[in-house]
């Protein structure tokens, strides 16, 4: 799994970029700004319009010309295949990743699951895998139902985090991340491409922030804890992960084409 979601800046720039809001070469800089080069694999049995192994950039212009009108973000985990549509290929890849981008092509739709990329000692970057797709669109997400959702989830699982020890214990990082949250829909996230709605600016701000929180929170050992305290945090990490990756979906495909 990829410390950095590298499927969010690829679905919210694609869609700029096929709304004619920035050029290819822009959106491809944006994608592997943080993550690196990005390259795309082949596809077992079928014939794409670009070499195996080809740059983002190749293989983006080569799907252009495939009927290339949409990119859709998928954040699944394991019980909840959010923004997945199957084939079950994809959907097993997909769910291991914990991420992956539906794009629409003419006659058909492809999943795209990223992993880190290490050649030698220095070179990292990003291999994307294209999968089959199921040809449905999947469920709708909108921004001011993500947005509340988030909220709520954001003052129930304080309440839950209050039950089981100082969150700030756990480092500046968390801290910082809590106390960003009042700045969030001033702030533009550098993930979101030009064309998306404020509000999708201020939601994906928000989600971003507390997605610090919700990994910090998996990676703590919990040492002390009793048992009906340990729940309490997975229960609020739960509640928090399932609202930070909706809101995610909804902010980063916003502006989908069409």
């Amino acid at each position: 799994m990829l410390r950095e979601l590298s499927s969010a800046p690829l679905a919210a720039w694609g869609n700029a970029w096929l709304s004619g809001q920035v050029g290819l070469d822009d959106a491809v800089d944006a994608v592997e700004r943080r993550t690196g080069p990005h390259v795309v694999g082949a596809l077992a049995g079928a014939d794409l319009p670009f070499e195996p192994g080809a740059p983002l950039r190749a293989a983006l212009a080569g799907l252009r010309t495939a009927g290339l009108s949409a990119f859709r973000l998928c954040l699944p985990v394991p019980g909840d295949p959010l923004g997945l549509v199957g084939t079950a290929e994809l959907n097993m890849a997909a769910i291991e990743a914990r991420e992956a981008v539906l794009v629409r092509l003419a006659d058909r739709q492809l999943g795209l699951v990223p992993r880190e990329d290490r050649r030698g000692s220095s070179y990292v970057g990003v291999s994307w895998t294209p999968y089959p797709a199921a040809d449905t669109v999947p469920e709708y997400i909108p921004l001011d139902d993500a947005e509340y959702r988030l909220n709520l989830a954001i003052r129930e699982c304080t309440a839950l985090f209050g039950r089981v020890d100082d969150i700030g214990s756990w480092g500046p990082e968390v801290t910082r991340a809590l106390a960003g949250l009042r700045d969030a829909g001033r702030a533009p996230t550098d993930g979101l491409a030009p064309g998306s709605p404020q509000r999708a600016h201020r939601v994906a701000a928000m989600a971003d922030r507390l997605a610090v929180v919700v990994r910090l929170a998996e990676e703590a050992d919990g040492r002390g804890l009793s048992a009906s305290q340990m729940e309490s945090r997975r229960a609020a990490v739960r509640l928090l992960d399932r609202a930070v990756r909706r809101a995610r979906v909804a902010a980063y495909t916003a502006a989908v084409p069409g």
